[in-house]
């Protein structure tokens, strides 16, 4: 594979991420809460992950990789868990703000793991990502007034668990392909759930009733597909870059909302969603230029 399918890969995957609000709040306006299309999303998600590897392995699956699966699936639902909470006790728009602070703890998280400082086009990239996440996202319309520390609390828990989840799927595993990884991280993640959310949907006949359509699209957008291509893409990019790129989620929030709920998209959300996109492709170019002077640095006629 080229490597520039590599980012691609964590582009796509991200942009699964966005249209997920979407969904849930036409789940919502359809008679369902919150808490039953997330729990529909990772139930629905796990039986996939399970038909996929039936389908294409055919054999009974080999647990490895230790904690690297557990903790990733852990996160996968804690993130939608407390990004929910968070939504509760703030105003949408801001808690999309403060969920989007990933782009810097992430970066922050791979400066540790691999004892390096942000790379000054790294830092650039953060101040254009979290500057037109501002504006893409509304905050100055909304009424910061009265907002309780649990909102930003809950606010910030969910940056730091989606930034701990994207962290998680860069560790790559030792002789285990994409679907056993898909199906055990959305095991994990299904459980989880279940002391989180309503696990009494699949019981009390919710799912019947047309849940399970909400769930089958958040399954596959929230479950399925970020983590084959993250498991994918991320390994490649590492954590940090990959934290850049998947600021793309917003501008697909923004542009999903605009389309299904026709909401109104303002000259200041199309402005900031310009800002992020500029802020993703400033790493990718700053890169090709470093390994440009390289080759010119170690070129014997240049």
């Amino acid at each position: 594979m080229k490597n520039w399918m590599y980012p691609l890969l964590v582009i796509i995957g991200a942009s699964s991420y966005g249209i997920l609000s979407t969904i849930t709040k036409l789940a919502i306006l359809d008679g369902f809460t919150a808490a039953q299309a997330v729990t529909g999303q990772y139930y629905i998600g796990f039986l996939l992950a399970v038909i996929l590897y039936i389908t294409f392995k055919r054999k009974l699956p080999e647990f490895g990789g230790g904690y690297t699966l557990i903790v990733a699936g852990l996160f996968t639902a804690l993130t939608g868990t407390v990004y929910g909470k968070a939504i509760s006790y703030m105003p949408a728009s801001l808690a999309v703000v403060m969920l989007f602070q990933f782009t810097w703890i992430g970066m922050l998280f791979d400066c540790i793991a691999h004892k390096r400082f942000p790379q000054r086009i790294e830092i650039i990239s953060l101040f254009f990502l979290l500057g037109g996440t501002i504006f893409a996202a509304g905050v100055f319309d909304a009424d910061l007034s009265g907002i309780p520390w649990q909102g930003w609390a809950w606010g910030m828990a969910a940056a730091v668990s989606f930034s701990a989840f994207l962290f998680m799927n860069s560790r790559q595993v030792e002789g285990m392909d994409m679907l056993t990884r898909l199906l055990f991280m959305s095991f994990f993640a299904a459980i989880a759930i279940t002391f989180f959310q309503e696990p009494q949907i699949l019981w009390n006949g919710t799912l019947a009733e047309g849940l399970w359509i909400y769930g089958l699209i958040l399954g596959i957008f929230g479950i399925v597909l970020p983590i084959l291509l993250f498991s994918i893409g991320i390994p490649k990019v590492g954590a940090g870059t990959a934290s850049i790129l998947s600021a793309i989620e917003l501008p697909v929030a923004v542009t999903a909302s605009v389309i299904l709920l026709h909401e109104h998209m303002t000259v200041l959300q199309i402005v900031g969603i310009v800002i992020i996109l500029v802020g993703m492709t400033l790493p990718s170019i700053g890169h090709r230029k470093g390994k440009m002077r390289k080759e010119i640095s170690h070129d014997p006629l240049g």
